[in-house]
């Protein structure tokens, strides 16, 4: 029975990640670190928190990364975790890249000192590509981050690089473009949207709707990282649907799933979306929900991890939103009956 070490596994891919693994019959650990605001809702709602084998680990923190590592003595490791919200990036950059960075780092050399035959798998992120006009983003496209998540992310990525290079490690990356559930954080601008679209809680405050992302399901994206572990060779993989959506597409498909269509008015900071019917402003533009320095368009080029991994998106756009809006509008029936979450 193999055994594998999760960093992030109370996030969303962690979740879905210790979800496919247990089905495969591993041996999961879950690094977790031992604070009040730790929590294990994802993997209680997939029903498998009772077979997860939780270690203290803190990516802060260099000794519980080394005695996870040498407790657990992993055929396979994971990494996860990070600070993740980009626009909380901004924010408090010192931790972000100490965590995202600095933390994947501290993980490769405990890998190396105490597991060296362990097979290595680093999220990478399509934040990486930043603003780089090339498009679309393959392996071989050149980073141009637009967030100190972005380059906290290269950071990480090319370390990884640098272990598999230089101490002959599996260490594999995977460069994963957005990709979503009904387990996002509600941080996230598509959870903001399809919480707010399944209570009806209008008007919702977006930032720029014209942002370009490549938008996945993250059931279809583990399935990914695990493949690219099974692989005699390791290596790096962008892992996308090939299709670019706006924020905009993002809430008017959202809102097609109650029935509701959106019509547009106004421009720039004025332009509002409107219910066709009944004339309600469903969607402000509210100028804080801006980054910094906002991305224009991220679209990847997954043809490497189709022909290596025979990897494909099995669960399409409007399949993803449709999961998200039906999960957020049982979370209106539970709290009405006062049974749940």
């Amino acid at each position: 029975m193999k055994r594998a070490l999760i960093t992030g596994i109370t996030g969303q891919d962690g979740a879905f990640l210790a979800k496919l693994l247990l089905d495969k019959e591993y041996t999961v650990y879950g690094g977790i670190r031992r604070v009040a605001s730790a929590t294990t809702d994802r993997l209680e709602r997939l029903g498998i928190a009772n077979r997860i084998l939780f270690k203290n680990l803190d990516m802060l923190e260099e000794s519980s990364i080394v005695s996870a590592v040498k407790e657990t003595k992993p055929d396979e490791v994971y990494n996860l975790a990070a600070q993740s919200f980009v626009k909380e990036s901004f924010n408090t950059p010192i931790y972000t890249c100490n965590v995202t960075g600095l933390g994947a780092l501290r993980l490769l050399e405990a890998v190396r000192q105490y597991a060296p035959e362990a097979r290595y798998y680093q999220a990478s992120s399509s934040e990486m590509f930043g603003n780089n006009k090339n498009a679309p983003q393959n392996e071989k496209t050149p980073f141009k981050p637009a967030s100190p998540y972005g380059a906290a992310k290269i950071f990480a990525h090319n370390m990884t690089v640098n272990y598999r290079e230089s101490y002959g490690m599996h260490c594999s990356c995977g460069i994963l473009f957005n990709h979503e559930s009904e387990y996002r954080g509600l941080k996230f601008v598509t959870r903001k949207i399809t919480r707010a679209v399944a209570l009806r809680n209008f008007p919702i405050k977006l930032g720029n709707l014209d942002s370009k992302r490549d938008w996945g399901h993250a059931e279809d994206y583990v399935r990914a990282m695990w493949l690219m572990l099974q692989q005699e060779q390791p290596d790096d993989y962008v892992i996308a649907t090939g299709v670019c959506r706006t924020v905009r597409e993002f809430a008017e498909q959202t809102l097609q799933c109650i029935g509701t269509v959106v019509d547009w008015s106004g421009e720039g900071l004025e332009e509002k979306g409107i219910n066709r019917e009944t004339g309600e402003t469903l969607i402000k533009i509210d100028p804080d929900y801006y980054r910094p320095l906002d991305l224009h368009s991220l679209r990847g080029d997954y043809t490497n991890a189709r022909k290596v991994l025979g990897w494909e998106p099995t669960i399409s756009f409007g399949g993803l939103v449709q999961r998200m809006v039906d999960f957020d509008s049982k979370f209106l029936v539970n709290s009405v009956l006062g049974n749940g979450k």
